[in-house]
């Protein structure tokens, strides 16, 4: 069996200058082709239209948090078992484990780092597909 690759991203930030960063860092760096969404509500219109290999998900965000957006993308066929990165500020131990409960591969602190965003989330990604 061949090992999928990751190619397409959808990233649901609702900071726009952390958007424009990670974007960067992902398309120039890591030439991955990547979908910005600003809110959980766009990013569960975004998942229903397109296929993604992977979501990068800021937890937290106004209205519809990273939570209830796994949550909801969960519930559509196109997303249903598309892996998840979080990436957020708040990684104490339980936190994190909470998440990973929730579905999530991975954890990914915020501030992070561009230089080696896209080496990280290949990483993770080929971590869960061992």
């Amino acid at each position: 069996m061949t090992r999928p690759t990751l190619n397409r991203i959808l990233y649901v930030e609702d900071e726009a200058d952390i958007q424009a960063v990670a974007q960067i860092a992902l398309e120039a760096i890591g030439g991955f082709s990547v979908t910005i969404c600003s809110s959980g509500r766009e990013a569960v219109q975004a998942a229903s239209g397109l296929s993604h290999d992977l979501i990068l998900l800021d937890v937290m965000m106004p209205d519809m948090d990273g939570p209830s957006t796994l949550k909801a993308l969960r519930g559509l066929p196109q997303t249903a078992a598309t892996p998840v990165i979080f990436m957020t500020a708040k990684v104490q131990p339980h936190e994190v484990a909470q998440y990973k409960e929730m579905g999530a591969i991975a954890v990914i602190p915020k501030p992070f780092d561009p230089m080696t965003l896209s080496a990280t989330v290949r990483r993770l990604w080929e971590e869960a597909h061992v």
